[in-house]
């Protein structure tokens, strides 16, 4: 399809054309119900998964046993905080996360209060991050989870996760942690190994796999009990009943596997276009702000806004040309100002003006040369009309 320069790589990916070649024959000739151990068919399914299931745990450092599969990390979440919460009341109701995590973290907590639960919200600094001792100041002997993203979907900064989760312990050692880890995997080096995470939510359309399927990694040793959102045949050791979408499991391996074997080499590659396109703006146009530490940030994101422009008028005037949001896809309707631009307290007339870059696998060079003149140009047009 013929179209706009796709900048928008933070809301969704497009699907490697490797891993839509590795699904393809899940839908016609091996169309088996992996649950179904009475023919071929359905062993053929049942192994697929259980590959992707491998290549799904060695991103992020696990063991395949380890996954519950679900629908996306909007399902992760919500079964990680909602079904780790239900489990383990008994030993207390107060939940820790931070004030900038995605809606999906943000809505389960709020549902969760009215069910009587008490939440913290920790304000992070105005580069975005928090600090191991923030999160544990506000753990006690009654935190049952501590939920922190590794990377954040609007500003891209990368939180100190691992540290962050030794803190958690040292202070309560049965509180248990969460991670977002959708924005991060297969883009950062990654592991679950040796560390004291508990719950770890990913998703397939993030990382160059299909939309519909994700992965919730839950610790077995100890083992981490989990009340299930959903009830049916007791599929996924009793979390998640469904039946298996065997293709979208294949591709979100596959995915995974590329992720794995490029990364290393992917990474740098991205953040050099991420710095031309930075410069390339600031030297054109000027009244650049970048939101977030630019240092500690996932390689592919650029999260600016821009003196004297409307950023919906700018949004408009470089549509045509590139694929860019103001934030979060979840909350693009929204007309209110970014709620992490404000937790950072990035000023609402600065926040309004905001465009989300977000750099990936198959963006080019050329490409980046292409959305810096078209970005100063529309901005001396908009500039130019306000005077």
């Amino acid at each position: 399809m013929a179209g706009p320069i796709y900048m928008d790589n933070h809301a969704t990916t497009s699907v490697d054309p490797r891993v839509l070649d590795a699904m393809l024959p899940y839908f016609s000739e091996r169309f088996g119900n992996a649950a179904s151990r009475s023919h071929a068919y359905g062993w053929m399914a049942e192994e697929a998964v259980d590959v992707a299931r491998e290549q799904i745990a060695g991103l992020i450092g696990g063991g395949p046993r380890d996954l519950v599969i679900t629908s996306g990390a909007t399902e992760s979440i919500n079964l990680a905080l909602k079904g780790a919460a239900r489990s383990y009341r008994s030993r207390g109701e107060h939940i820790v996360t931070v004030a900038t995590e995605h809606k999906a973290v943000l809505d389960s907590c709020k549902a969760l209060t009215r069910d009587g639960f008490r939440v913290t919200y920790v304000s992070p600094g105005s580069d975005g991050l928090v600090t191991p001792d923030q999160i544990a100041a506000e753990v006690g002997s009654d935190t049952i989870i501590a939920s922190v993203m590794h990377v954040n979907n609007e500003i891209g900064v990368v939180q100190p996760i691992e540290d962050i989760a030794a803190a958690v312990k040292r202070v309560n050692e049965s509180c248990l942690v969460h991670c977002d880890a959708v924005q991060g995997a297969g883009k950062l080096p990654f592991s679950v190994d040796g560390s004291h995470l508990d719950l770890v939510s990913i998703t397939a359309h993030k990382l160059y796999g299909p939309k519909g399927v994700g992965a919730l990694w839950v610790r077995r040793r100890p083992r981490i009990r989990l009340i299930p959102l959903i009830d049916g045949g007791g599929h996924e050791r009793g979390m998640r009943s469904g039946t298996l979408a065997v293709p979208n499991i294949v591709g979100f391996g596959k995915a995974c596997e590329i992720a794995a074997a490029e990364m290393a080499d992917e990474a740098p590659r991205i953040r050099a276009m991420r710095g031309r396109l930075l410069e390339g703006i600031r030297d054109g146009a000027g009244g650049i702000f970048v939101n977030g530490c630019l240092e500690h940030r996932v390689p592919g994101n650029l999260n600016l806004s821009f003196e004297g422009v409307d950023g919906e008028a700018l949004l408009l005037a470089v549509s045509k040309g590139v694929a860019v949001s103001s934030g979060a896809a979840c909350s693009s309707a929204s007309r209110e100002p970014s709620y992490v631009l404000r937790a950072i307290g990035v000023p609402d007339e600065r926040a309004h003006t905001s465009i989300r870059f977000g750099l990936g696998r198959f963006n080019t060079g050329d490409q980046v040369e292409e959305v810096i003149e078209l970005v100063i140009g529309a901005l001396a047009r908009l500039r130019r009309g306000a005077s």
